[in-house]
């Protein structure tokens, strides 16, 4: 595995190359787009993207965790959380890269 990670600059210049947009608006472009996902999340929407995969929000009710160290009780109070499932086409990509 490869400790390289994609950021938002990688994305924008992506952009950049493969688009023709200057650096600023592509920049803009990727910031748009992220931003419009993040609202999207934040009021409880999915966000479904063809072939790659689905982000969405989950409930999780309130339980009794236990400190692993102490032993002790813990209420875990209830919370939302972000979740994601690829897509098929992204699952057998990804499977297609642990064969080299």
């Amino acid at each position: 595995m490869s400790d390289k990670t994609l950021t938002r600059m990688d994305l924008s210049e992506a952009v950049f190359q493969e688009v023709g947009l200057s650096r600023n608006e592509s920049a803009q472009l990727v910031e748009s787009v992220l931003g419009h996902m993040s609202d999207a999340l934040a009021a409880g929407e999915q966000v479904k993207i063809s072939s790659f995969g689905t982000f969405s929000v989950r409930a999780k009710s309130a339980r009794i965790g236990r400190n692993p160290k102490t032993g002790e009780e813990v209420p875990i109070h209830p919370r939302r959380v972000l979740t994601f499932r690829p897509s098929h086409l992204m699952k057998d990509r990804v499977a297609a890269g642990n064969k080299g």
